[in-house]
């Protein structure tokens, strides 16, 4: 019948487990169908995201803080605009024809922006901070901030004239001139400008202190756009440089520690938490003390525990437990005279008990390994039973 049955199976193409697998597969298709095309399309998408750059006047970013809206009017208007991310790329791509722009020279050391001091005519930078301004603007100094909003030029600056109004402030400097040649201060606050030009023997330096009227959120506001033409066209050849903390060149001399990058108060902080934590420990450690033994408060007798035991088994009318903790014991005591290991199973015990006994197998067996007692009379049987074998045992 069995091998009818599975020729009947076969001839119809195929076995029941794969008409239940195809079942299975026709209720799950669905789910599995819709996730695989979630996770396709979410791929896609990461993949498009992952081409669209973004970044802080980043010539190729599109995001409001990047500047490419900037870099194409320059590109529209016959600049051409190279960018460069690296010290070594910068001082290779500058020269006396062009146009320099260092976007965040915050992040350079002082010994690596004075490499680029004297390689163009034309040098800008964005909201320089101090050591910045004394490695390439020595006559600019950092004197306060402000917020960036619409301001008037307020100076001749032909450039800053012709653009007009600007979305500028943020950082505010002050200049003196140097010999042989001028400054000027634009877009001013309380005698302080956010942006200052600086020019000396054909060679100009402008700092403009916040980065807003190069972006690609603010360019199209006011007279961003014509200050920021004005400002990186004035040359053929505009060298974009964007400072990238991967640059080997920054980090010649050896790498900082962790420890050393930490700030001075930060560390002093550590120091009092310490000093605080080994003071606190040092206090607890006196006020423990030694360890002292203490005697118990109350001795209980063996014997007193064995009645309070067996008073709870009678008030609980456990009589099973009793006899089964009667008989382990006895077996317990039994085994090791009987020269038997404690692995020894039921019927090693009983053949060994009755041997040295001459009792029964059957006896033993009913007295060691068998059923619970039927009221208390039979439990007190079976412990003055259990005894007597005991004593048998010790006495053959």
């Amino acid at each position: 019948m069995i091998t009818a049955e599975g020729g009947g199976e076969g001839g119809d193409g195929g076995t029941s487990l794969d008409r239940d697998a195809r079942a299975q597969w026709r209720s799950v298709r669905g789910p599995v169908i819709a996730l695989g095309l979630l996770l396709l399309v979410s791929l896609i998408l990461a993949l498009v995201a992952s081409r669209q750059r973004s970044g802080l006047l980043d010539p190729r970013a599109y995001d409001p803080a990047g500047s490419r809206a900037l870099a194409q009017l320059l590109t529209a208007e016959g600049v051409q605009v190279h960018l460069v991310t690296t010290l070594t790329e910068a001082q290779a791509a500058a020269a006396p024809d062009t146009t320099l722009l260092i976007a965040r020279p915050e992040l350079l050391p002082p010994d690596r922006l004075e490499r680029l001091r004297d390689t163009s005519r034309q040098l800008v930078l964005v909201a320089p901070g101090p050591e910045a301004l004394q490695a390439l603007a020595p006559a600019v100094t950092l004197r306060d901030s402000a917020e960036v909003r619409d301001r008037a030029p307020g100076c001749a600056l032909p450039l800053a004239t012709a653009a007009g109004d600007a979305d500028l402030g943020g950082a505010l400097y002050q200049a003196r001139a140097e010999d042989g040649g001028g400054v000027a201060l634009c877009y001013t606050e309380g005698g302080l400008a956010s942006l200052v030009r600086v020019e000396d023997a054909g060679r100009a330096v402008t700092v403009i202190g916040s980065p807003a009227p190069l972006t690609n959120d603010k360019l199209d506001e006011n007279g961003n756009a014509a200050l920021a033409l004005s400002l990186l066209g004035q040359q053929p050849r505009l060298v974009w440089y964007l400072p990238s903390l991967s640059d080997a060149a920054l980090r010649e001399g050896g790498d900082a520690s962790l420890i050393a990058l930490l700030p001075r108060g930060l560390k002093l902080a550590v120091v009092q938490v310490g000093i605080a934590v080994l003071l606190l420990a040092l206090w607890r450690a006196r006020r423990l003390g030694p360890v002292v033994r203490e005697p118990l408060p109350v001795v209980v007798r063996a014997a007193e525990a064995v009645e309070g035991r067996a008073r709870l088994y009678r008030r609980a009318r456990a009589r099973d437990r009793a006899a089964d903790a009667l008989r382990g014991a006895a077996r317990d005591r039994l085994i090791p005279r009987l020269g038997l290991t404690s692995a020894a199973g039921p019927h090693a015990v009983i053949d060994a008990v009755a041997r040295r006994t001459g009792r029964a197998a059957a006896d033993v067996g009913a007295l060691l390994y068998g059923a619970p007692p039927v009221d208390d009379a039979a439990l007190v049987r079976l412990a003055d039973a259990v005894d007597a074998v005991e004593r048998e045992v010790r006495r053959s």
